[in-house]
């Protein structure tokens, strides 16, 4: 058994469906296919789902209307003529059904993001199912709700991988296909409530597939050429890394690069499963995989830029020492309010947290007011993270006016600053 993972980028249209036919018709052993949610469409239902929380019920229908012409048009093009597979339209009719009478204050917002905003992936699944189905591939589709059971922390949710073992191996060994098709970044707690995993969280749902069913390796296919040492769209020269060992790449997905959600690799490590990143525009390319055994390559910087970062600064009224006395309470009210920190500075009684962006800023900070601490914060900032930086790179992140903190390791270099514009 394979793992394959296709993103939104993969499935933005009808010609990405007929190339994924195609990848998954040429792969002749079993494969277990996660997708992601079509193009966009993630952000399509996050907007959705605003309007929704916000009590504006028609705005969000007419952004569903939207989302249902689009899903639509691909259908069409894709079966050429009008279309619509039974699965699609009752995911339509649930969705209509949930924002047309539903009352947003009976929940909390993560909670109704979980049930919302997981139908992008239900749908995409559904047409690439039917559209393999139909140009000869036969499949199963697989509702990863009743797979994969998970914590119930809405919005970035744990599969424990033991109680999933339990309900995917006997549904795959029932069915006894050649391929699977299920959804990534869905899941739902051991009582049938939906969660997500996490923005990009698809990767990560396909390590849990590859973990769980034993697979000899899992593939990742992304619009590149394989593992880079930048993003293109950011940066000039960037040069293709063919393998890495999984410490660095566990590192460097933390820090916030795209190739890989965080949360991938821990269940390919523990399994000794190779993950290979390769690009579905050109299926012929070897692609960069990550394995055990290979050795850290110290000669080529590597540079991340994580975006919307918020960089928070907390203070005790009282001056009391922030790690000794204070570091528990503060980083208690950050997991409540579902925070995550990716840097951290201190001193005596200053605490620095480059952290997500996130709704609840204001809640959170007046919270910690309320607790006794001064607060001031930064919205408009970006993270830089340099893996085997060079003394040029330092020298200039250090130098920046717009650079408001900087720290750094043997091999790490990392800057909170203002977004470009």
């Amino acid at each position: 058994m394979k793992v394959y993972k296709f993103g939104g980028a993969s499935v933005k249209d009808a010609a990405g469906v007929r190339n994924i036919a195609s990848i998954v018709g040429a792969e002749k052993g079993r494969l277990f296919v996660i997708v992601s949610a079509m193009g966009k469409t993630t952000n399509a239902l996050e907007g959705l789902l605003d309007t929704f929380y916000d009590g504006k019920t028609a705005l969000a229908l007419e952004r569903l209307q939207n989302i249902v012409d689009f899903h639509n048009r691909i259908i069409a093009e894709l079966w050429g003529r009008p279309f619509l597979p039974d699965r699609v339209a009752r995911f339509y009719m649930e969705l209509e059904e949930t924002v047309a009478s539903s009352n947003p204050a009976v929940r909390e917002y993560e909670v109704w993001y979980d049930r919302i905003v997981g139908y992008g992936e239900l749908i995409s699944t559904s047409i690439v199912s039917e559209y393999l189905a139909a140009v000869g591939i036969a499949n199963t589709w697989v509702d990863m709700r009743e797979c994969f059971v998970t914590t119930a922390r809405h919005k970035d949710a744990n599969v424990d991988l033991e109680r999933s073992a339990e309900r995917l191996v006997p549904l795959v060994e029932a069915a006894d296909s050649r391929v699977y098709v299920g959804q990534g970044f869905i899941g739902a707690t051991e009582d049938g409530a939906p969660t997500t995993i996490g923005r990009e969280g698809s990767d990560y749902s396909a390590a849990a597939a590859g973990y769980i069913l034993g697979a000899e390796s899992v593939t990742i296919w992304k619009d590149v050429e394989g593992i880079l040492n930048g993003d293109p769209k950011r940066f000039d020269d960037v040069c293709h890394i063919p393998e890495m060992n999984y410490l660095d790449a566990i590192e460097l997905a933390y820090s916030g690069a795209q190739v890989i959600h965080p949360k991938t690799i821990k269940p390919l490590q523990n399994r000794n499963i190779p993950l290979h990143v390769r690009c579905f525009l050109d299926p012929a390319l070897p692609g960069s995989v990550i394995r055990a055994g290979v050795q850290k390559n110290r000669e080529i910087p590597i540079l991340i830029v994580k975006p919307s970062q918020v960089l928070l600064t907390v203070r005790a009224n009282d001056f009391s020492f922030i790690l000794e006395e204070r570091f528990a309470q503060i980083f208690a009210l950050l997991d409540e309010y579902m925070v995550k920190v990716n840097l951290i500075q201190s001193s005596a009684v200053n605490l620095d947290l480059c952290m997500d962006r996130t709704r609840h800023l204001e809640e959170l900070t007046e919270r910690l007011r309320q607790e006794g601490y001064y607060t001031r914060y930064n919205t408009d900032m970006e993270l830089i993270t340099i893996r085997n930086y060079t003394p040029q790179q330092l020298a200039a992140l250090e130098g920046a006016q717009d650079v408001y903190l900087v720290q750094r390791t043997r091999r790490t270099l990392q800057a909170v600053r203002r977004r470009e514009e």
